[in-house]
């Protein structure tokens, strides 16, 4: 018989990622020097997109 393999999920490591808080709810995690501003952008136009 086969023996079945292990799932492995690897996470990043958050220790090395920026926070960027949308609302009370809602927290990004992007790349250190990355911007924020530009994230919460992209977030917003996808939740738009989402709900159209």
């Amino acid at each position: 018989m086969y023996d079945k393999k292990q799932v492995v999920f690897k996470s990043p490591d958050l220790a090395k990622l920026q926070v960027v808080v949308i609302d009370h709810k809602t927290k990004l995690y992007i790349a250190v020097g990355a911007d924020p501003e530009e994230a919460r952008k992209r977030y917003h136009d996808r939740l738009i997109v989402k709900k159209a």
